[in-house]
């Protein structure tokens, strides 16, 4: 193999890597549920929300209550998934 061609499959087997990243980085959903199961919260890799389900029992929440489930949830979904892409992202760097 030339100086070139080795170099080429180089970069493109580093470019299939990155494409692999990118994709497993995309793929990451996480849903999370509260303890006692009235708030239920999806989010992404980037710890976005996406999805909220919002059970029966929240109506006997007070607001308070109903805030501190909504934000605790999506909280510990976020951490999950960010946790989730810092992993895949020490693995892809050798780590």
């Amino acid at each position: 193999m030339t100086d070139f061609a080795a170099l080429e499959s180089g970069a493109l087997t580093q470019l299939d890597r990155m494409r692999g990243l990118a994709a497993d980085l995309e793929a990451i959903r996480v849903e999370h549920t509260d303890p006692r199961g009235n708030v239920t919260v999806g989010v992404d890799g980037m710890g976005r929300l996406v999805k909220v389900v919002l059970a029966q029992g929240v109506s006997q929440l007070s607001p308070r209550e109903f805030e501190h489930a909504v934000v605790d949830t999506a909280a510990a979904a976020a951490r999950q998934a960010l946790a989730t892409r810092a992993r895949l992202i020490e693995e892809f760097n050798g780590g």
